[in-house]
C-alpha cells in the first residue's frame, strides 16, 4: 500500500529533509486544499495520474531506464509532489515546478532547501521560514525585559520547530538577543537549556 499520509508535521518534514531531499528529489508542486475539499479525492486523483502505488522494484527498474522517482505527501489538508530529474509525465503536466535548490519549500512555519558543500554535493537545509523567524523576533523582544526569566525560557521550550542544525542556530541567535537585552537592563539571563537540541526520528506515516 502506497503511504502519504503523514502523521504529524515533523514528520512531513522529516521525511522530505531526510528520506527524500539527500536522493535527488528536488522537484516540487505545493498546494494547500480548501477546506470544503475531500482531501482523499485529491490524494486518489494523483496516485493515480501520476502512477505512484508502485512496488520498490517497479521503480528500481523505472530509475535504470532514466525515469523519475515521483513521491507524494500531504499532511491535513497542505500537500506535495516531488520528483527526481529524468522523465516523467510530472513534468509535462504540472506548470509550477520549483527547484528546492532555487525555491525552498514554504510549510508550517518551515523553509526546507538546500545548500551545497564545496565538493558539489547537496545537502537539506530546515530552517525556521523568515516570516515566522520575523514575528518570534518581535515577540520576545516584547517579552525580552520581564523580571522573571521563566516565562522566556518556557516560551523559547515550547517552540514547535524541530531541532534541525539550523533550526537550533536560530534559536540560539534569538537567545542571544534577548539576553542582550536583559543584560543592558540588568536582568539574569534566560538559561541556554531551554533549547532544544536533540532531534528525534519520528514515525513518518499514518497509513
Amino acid at each position: 500500500m502506497y503511504r502519504y499520509v503523514t502523521a504529524t508535521v515533523e514528520g512531513f518534514v522529516q521525511q522530505v529533509a531526510v528520506n527524500l531531499l539527500p536522493h535527488g528529489y528536488h522537484f516540487y508542486v505545493s498546494g494547500v486544499l480548501p477546506d470544503h475539499k475531500d482531501p482523499a479525492a485529491l490524494d486518489a486523483k494523483l496516485i493515480e495520474r501520476y502512477g505512484l502505488n508502485l512496488s520498490k522494484w517497479a521503480r528500481a527498474r523505472r530509475k535504470k531506464q532514466g525515469c523519475a522517482s515521483v513521491q507524494y505527501l500531504r499532511h491535513s489538508h497542505f500537500f506535495v509532489l516531488i520528483a527526481t530529474a529524468g522523465q516523467h509525465p510530472f513534468y509535462g503536466k504540472e506548470t509550477t515546478i520549483r527547484d528546492l535548490r532555487q525555491s525552498p519549500l514554504q510549510c508550517f512555519g518551515y523553509s526546507i532547501g538546500c545548500y551545497q558543500q564545496s565538493a558539489g554535493r547537496w545537502l537539506p537545509s530546515v530552517r525556521i521560514a523568515p516570516e515566522h523567524f520575523r514575528s518570534l523576533q518581535a515577540e520576545l523582544s516584547r517579552m525580552a525585559l520581564q523580571p522573571s526569566v521563566e516565562p522566556l525560557w518556557n516560551k523559547i521550550k515550547a517552540l514547535p520547530f524541530a531541532p534541525f542544525a539550523p533550526v537550533c542556530a536560530q534559536v540560539f541567535a534569538l537567545l542571544r538577543q534577548v539576553n542582550q537585552r536583559r543584560k543592558r537592563a540588568g536582568l539574569p539571563p534566560v538559561p541556554t537549556d531551554c533549547v532544544r537540541r536533540r532531534r528525534k526520528s519520528r514515525p513518518v506515516f499514518t497509513r
